[in-house]
Order: C-alpha cells, then sequence, then structure tokens
C-alpha cells in the first residue's frame, strides 16, 4: 500500500512540474529596469513587451518551422541562462560613434529538440533569436513572428507588391485597422506609433536566410518570406526570371545562429536617431586587414547625364574619356575620394572586361591614382555573379570598389549572393556598394567593404523625391544603417513649380535640405551627384560640403519628430557639424548649444534658407559668427528646407 502511495506522489509531483515548466512565466528586464519582456511558456512561445509599464506589445508569437518538427510549438524547457554585459564596441565604419558601448543583459531558453532562443534587453530596445543544433541540414518551411497590439497603432510601412522590389517605395502610413492581408506586404524597417513610444522593428546578423517582409492582420503584424528559387530563366541583361521555388524559405545546417528580430523602444524620438543596435547585434568583422577600408565621398556622373560646361570645358562632355577626366579633376581639387563610373563605361553590361571604345578605362584609372582619386565601376549583379573572377582583375586594373545593381530581391538565394561577393570582393581589396539592394541587416559589419546600400527613394527619382518622404529616412530606413541618398544637387525647386529633366537636374526643396542631407543622412560612400560645373558656380556650398565627413565619432539629436523635422549634430575630433531637415510645413526651433564645451567660444559657419526658399529652393543665406556653450540660435526652415553648420 504505502508502494503505491509513493509511486501516486512521484507521478502527481512529476506532472505538477511539468504542468508548471508548460505554462512558466519569465521575465528579462534592460539594464535601467525601463523596458521588459515578460515571456510564458505553454503550447507556444509567447511574450509581452513593456516600456515605462506601458503595455507596448501582447501575447505574440515566434515558431520556426522546420520539415518535420516546429521550434517553439509544444515548447519542453530544460534551462535558462542570464548574464550582464557590458562591453566598448569600435566599429570599422563608424557611421555614429567611434566608440559605442553594448550593454544589456541577456536570456538564453533551452529547450528540447536541441534548439534555444537567445533574448537581450538593451536599454533602448529588444532582441531575439533562434539557435539550434541539429545535426543534419534543414528546410525551414516558414517562421512566424506575430505582433498582436494592446491598441490601434499608426504604422509607417514601405509597402510592396510582390517579393521583386528595389525598396524604393514611397513610404505609407496607416493605421493598423486599416491593414489586412490582402493589401500589400512591407519591408523591413517598419515604424510603429504607439501612446508613448515608438517602436523600429527590423533585423540584424541575417546571413544564410531570407529578409522578412510583414502583413497587417487589422490586430497586429505577421511575417512572411520569399521561398526558395529553384529554376530560372533568362530576363535580359540585368536579372533572372524565377520559374521555379521550393516549398520552404530556407535550406541551411541544423546547426547555426538565425537573424535578429530586433525592436528599438523610445519615448524620445531623438533616440531613434542616435541608436546602434543594428551594429551591436552584427557578427564581427571577417576582414582581418581593414586598413585598405577607406569611406569616403563621390563624384558621381549619372544624375546629370554627365553634362559639362563652362569656360574651362573645351571638349565634346557626355560617357567619354575627357569626361570623366575632368571629374577627377573637380574631385582632386576638392578633396574627393572617388569617382563613380556608371553604367556605359564598359562596351557591354554583360562583359566586365572590355571597355567602351570611347573611354580608355585602364587610362581613367591611371590618371585618377595620380591624382588620389580612386575609380569605382557599375556592374550588374547578374554580371558580376557570371564572372566572379572579376575581382582579381580589377585588383590588377586598380579599381577602388564596385557599385553593384539590380538585385531586387532577398530571398536566400539572394541574400547568400551578397555575402559571396562581400567575401571576395573583400580578398582583392575591392569596395562594395549595393544598389537595387535590400534595407542593412549587419553584413555591412561583417564585410565592412561593404560601404553603403542604396534601396531607397531618393534624388535619382527627382521629383518623386519628395521630402515628405525623404524626413521620415533618419527614422526608418538609416536608422538601420547606410544608405546611398546621392544628395548634392545645386539647382534646387518647390514641388509645385518643379519642371527638371536630365541634364538639368534638379531636387525638390531646398539648397539647404541638400547641404543638411550631408550631416543627417548616414553612408559611407557619400555621393556628389550634381555635375562639377555646378559645384564651381556655388563653390561656397561646394566647399562646405566637402568639408563634411562620412564617418563620425559623436552623434547628439537635437530635435526630432516622426515625418516632420529632424537636427543632428555630429562630431569629428573637434568640430562639430549640424544638419536639419523638414517636411512640406515652414518651422522655427530654438537650437541650444550645451553639448559644446564650456568656457570657448567658437565660430559657425552656417547655411539657412532663405526669404524667398519656400517659393525659390536655391534661395539660401550664409552666416558666420560666434557661439558659446549654452548659447542659443533660433533658426527657420522653409517648407521642404534645412539648416547646415560647422562649429570649429
Amino acid at each position: 500500500m504505502k508502494t503505491r502511495f509513493y509511486i501516486l506522489t512521484l507521478i502527481f509531483l512529476f506532472c505538477y512540474t511539468e504542468e508548471n515548466m508548460a505554462q512558466k512565466r519569465i521575465d528579462l528586464k534592460s539594464p535601467k529596469n525601463q523596458i521588459r519582456i515578460s515571456i510564458d511558456i505553454g503550447d507556444k512561445i509567447c511574450y509581452s513587451v513593456f516600456a515605462d509599464n506601458e503595455l507596448l506589445l501582447e501575447n505574440n508569437t515566434m515558431q520556426l518551422n522546420l520539415n518535420g518538427i516546429s521550434l517553439g510549438e509544444k515548447p519542453q524547457l530544460k534551462n535558462e541562462k542570464r548574464k550582464t554585459v557590458s562591453n566598448e564596441l569600435k566599429p570599422v565604419v563608424p557611421l555614429k560613434f567611434s566608440t559605442v558601448t553594448d550593454h544589456y543583459n541577456e536570456l538564453i531558453l533551452e529547450f528540447k529538440d536541441n534548439y534555444s532562443i537567445e533574448f537581450r534587453a538593451y536599454d533602448n530596445g529588444i532582441a531575439y533569436r533562434f539557435v539550434s543544433k541539429i545535426n543534419k541540414d534543414i528546410e525551414v518551411l516558414s517562421e512566424d513572428f506575430e505582433l498582436n497590439f494592446p491598441q490601434d497603432y499608426l504604422l509607417h510601412l514601405q509597402e510592396s507588391g510582390s517579393f521583386k522590389t528595389a525598396y524604393e517605395e514611397e513610404y505609407s502610413h496607416k493605421y493598423a485597422k486599416d491593414w489586412n492581408s490582402n493589401d500589400r506586404m512591407s519591408t523591413l524597417p517598419v515604424l510603429i506609433e504607439a501612446a508613448n513610444h515608438r517602436v523600429l522593428i527590423s533585423e540584424s546578423d541575417l546571413t544564410d536566410y531570407p529578409c522578412m517582409f510583414l502583413k497587417g492582420n487589422r490586430k497586429g503584424i505577421f511575417s512572411t518570406f520569399p521561398k526558395v528559387p529553384l529554376e530560372f530563366g533568362e530576363n535580359g541583361d540585368r536579372s533572372l526570371k524565377i520559374l521555379r521555388e521550393a516549398d520552404y524559405i530556407c535550406k541551411t545546417s541544423g546547426t547555426r545562429t538565425f537573424p535578429w528580430r530586433f525592436f528599438v523602444i523610445t519615448n524620445d524620438d531623438k533616440k531613434i536617431l542616435e541608436n546602434t543596435l543594428a551594429y551591436q547585434l552584427a557578427s564581427k568583422s571577417k576582414v582581418e586587414d581593414t586598413s585598405w577600408i577607406n569611406p569616403g565621398q563621390v563624384s558621381w556622373e549619372w544624375f546629370n547625364g554627365a553634362i559639362a560646361y563652362g569656360p574651362d570645358v573645351n571638349f565634346q562632355s557626355g560617357f567619354n574619356e575627357n569626361t570623366y577626366k575632368y571629374f577627377i579633376d573637380f574631385a582632386s581639387k576638392n578633396g574627393i575620394e572617388y569617382i563613380i563610373m556608371d553604367e556605359g563605361w564598359a562596351k557591354s553590361t554583360r562583359d566586365p572586361y572590355t571597355p567602351n571604345p570611347n573611354i580608355n578605362v585602364h587610362k581613367v584609372i591611371k590618371y585618377g591614382k595620380e591624382r588620389n582619386v580612386g575609380v569605382i565601376l557599375w556592374l550588374t549583379w547578374l554580371t558580376v555573379e557570371n564572372n566572379m573572377e572579376l575581382f582579381a582583375k580589377f585588383e590588377e586594373w586598380g579599381v577602388a570598389g564596385v557599385k553593384i545593381d539590380f538585385m531586387d530581391r532577398s530571398d536566400q538565394w539572394m541574400v547568400n549572393y551578397y555575402e559571396r561577393v562581400a567575401q571576395e570582393a573583400a580578398k582583392h581589396k575591392i569596395l562594395i556598394s549595393y544598389h537595387g539592394s535590400f534595407k542593412p541587416a549587419g553584413l555591412e559589419y561583417k564585410y565592412p567593404n561593404i560601404l553603403t546600400y542604396e534601396g531607397v527613394r531618393g534624388l535619382e527619382q527627382m521629383h518623386g523625391c519628395q521630402p515628405r518622404n525623404s524626413i521620415y529616412l533618419p527614422f526608418m530606413r538609416n536608422a538601420v544603417g547606410a544608405m546611398d541618398f546621392t544628395p548634392g544637387a545645386m539647382i534646387n525647386m518647390q514641388p509645385d513649380t518643379y519642371y527638371a529633366e536630365r541634364p538639368h537636374s534638379a531636387s525638390v526643396g531646398t539648397r539647404c535640405f541638400q547641404l543638411a542631407a550631408y550631416i543627417v543622412f548616414e553612408s559611407g560612400l557619400q555621393m556628389l551627384s550634381d555635375t562639377p560645373s555646378l559645384y564651381y558656380q556655388n563653390q561656397d556650398c561646394c566647399d562646405f560640403i566637402t568639408r563634411v565627413p562620412v564617418t563620425w565619432d559623436e552623434t547628439k539629436a537635437l530635435a526630432a519628430e516622426v515625418g516632420e523635422v529632424a537636427i543632428v549634430a555630429k562630431r569629428k575630433g573637434s568640430t562639430w557639424f549640424i544638419g536639419g531637415i523638414t517636411n512640406d510645413k515652414e518651422r522655427t526651433i530654438d537650437l541650444e548649444f550645451d553639448f559644446l564645451p564650456s568656457n570657448s567660444s567658437y565660430k559657425i559657419t552656417y547655411f539657412e534658407d532663405g526669404v524667398n526658399a519656400g517659393r525659390y529652393g536655391s534661395d539660401y543665406k550664409k552666416t558666420i559668427s560666434e557661439i558659446n556653450s549654452g548659447g542659443k540660435i533660433k533658426i527657420k526652415m522653409a517648407r521642404n528646407g534645412g539648416w547646415a553648420a560647422i562649429i570649429e
């Protein structure tokens, strides 16, 4: 009888323990206790997110569905580990800070079936990822990333009708209740406006896995992914048709870490501009010697159709050798590190080895080297894929970098293509600019020879590039990594009078918006998109632009409101630069200079919108004066305007 009693007791205790584990709640807080993740382990793994005791995301689910098993379904928790981490990180290409403090609390939950989930809580956000230890290759059928909103939130999205996208769609702004699964999907990042907080969603350490897209279900959002392409067909000189797809999104090693899903969370819009979470979650650099990686500015011929004119031009300008030498001379005179030779330098877009007969690319490269100006060559991704050995040849030629264009996809095959290219280019000390590309997701830190990505509705869209859309870029696309906006237009028009066309290319908005873009927008390769002829005619603006660094020691947001205004101060050495941009509303702001060291006076040179800039976008005023720490300047920005300054 006693034996039977003991057995029943043991069974009861075992079942109670199992049930307890199956319904366990685990909390993880940020170092300052302002952000909390509450994880519930039952039939699924659910989590809720709180900031300053406000419930932001409720009973969200995560699950990785493999062929034969779903990680996260009926989970059986084996162990949990915690630790606090505080490191100082030094990015090879510092777009915001030369030193980044990486401080977080970590929770690792280990489950039966050889997988775990890592959570991190930062003072400005959270992140999680799956980790698997399965001793065979696996097929990932889908990944469930589902967020539930306790209230109806305003969402800022970049919607696409399909997985094939150049990431250049204009942003849309809608409430969650108005976004359903029949609507278009959104690329990352997505920005959520809650009652008192902002939540920016993106991913990092993306490798051997497709990009995540999001869709709405009126009460929240959920993930969708492109499937693995299996068969391709001809589709012109710069793309391939996908003829057949797998029924899975990823085929990969069963022992690996999966991409981080991260959330920047703040009640102050300025903190979005200062965040570095994408970098903090990325893999460390695999390039041991990075001394040859030199970020810089670039003179670009495509925006104006390679036009050059003026008393110093005695040749027919266009895509020819004399014009490229003219661009190199301009770059050399103004301390610009590179020029780009865009489409047309080669005889055929399919052949990277035979130059256009009107352009002796070897002479151009040699001419540039003699003047300390590197040459970057444009290529389609398909030509690179078909001629992967070209990096060795370009190293022999003395090419500084490549601009690779028209990927327009983000399935697993294409994500792996980015990494294969970066790895091969690094072997031969070749820099990379990706165009027609998805957003940065950590690869640029693993291979820091990737200096920038396009994938943005930038200046080359001309009338399609409106400041009312561009004002979201610092809070969304540029908040997760380098962005090739291609600023620098010296002809500036307000949208209601815009009539530009190549070669008379122009920007929408004011001249000061263009100057400020060099400070507000971050890119390891920063374009001067206009013709040298116009920069010579506007030398004071050119002198300002070419003084602006592309890497920074410190970033401090001075004023920020999503969709309205962004003003940032950035320091390089002891010199500060300030850039501010706004939307289609005129505004006046009092700028305080309390970030400057005290007991010193400083020279400030600033460019402000002219009195008529609201009608004539090229109107501006330049002022030189003194400023002290704690001083103030009342700045006025015209509609679609800006403000830019150097403090020394």
